[in-house]
């Protein structure tokens, strides 16, 4: 029988929904520790908003929070939640951005990728999946899930055979 994992989200969607990622880094390293204790398959530290926010919000370096992390949970991968063509940014990116970014936050610490497009178009998976396999990462392919007369049990399935030709090691399902 398969193993469901769990992962945990709070440091990343917990403080992005609650406070709008506003925390510092300092704030968080002393539970950063604690979590990694607790036997989760992995911590989302990373990704959505994060990023953003590190450097226009807290002036803080993203990559130095996530290498501060890496250190304080050396018994748990740390994830991160890509958009995939998007990265973590508000537009489309070209392939070789897609591909440097991808290395670089694998070099940094990041183990898992999970790895979505809010309108579940493949096509925008594609390079950031590839890469992230290319280096050694594991990968989530997110199923974008809402309820509407389109979104049939059909279409998903339809979408999670797609995400597995492309090589994910792990179907996610993400509510909108």
């Amino acid at each position: 029988m398969r193993k469901i994992e769990i992962t945990d989200v709070s440091l990343r969607d917990g403080i992005q929904s609650l406070l709008a990622t506003r925390v510092r880094t300092e704030d968080m390293l002393e539970i950063v520790e604690i979590l990694d204790k607790c036997g989760f398959y992995s911590l989302e530290v990373w990704g959505g908003a994060t990023f953003d926010v590190c450097l226009r919000y807290l002036k803080e370096d993203p990559w130095e929070r996530l290498r501060k992390f890496k250190e304080r949970a050396p018994n748990t991968k740390l994830e991160m939640l890509l958009r995939g063509q998007n990265i973590v940014g508000y537009r489309h990116y070209p392939d070789d951005v897609v591909e440097s970014f991808v290395k670089k936050a694998y070099d940094n610490g990041i183990e898992v990728f999970r790895i979505f497009d809010a309108l579940n178009d493949t096509r925008n998976l594609r390079k950031a999946i590839e890469t992230a396999k290319k280096v050694g990462a594991i990968v989530k392919g997110v199923l974008s899930y809402t309820i509407s007369p389109v979104h049939s049990v059909e279409y998903y399935v339809n979408i999670a055979r797609e995400l597995v030709d492309m090589g994910i090691d792990i179907i996610s399902i993400k509510d909108q």
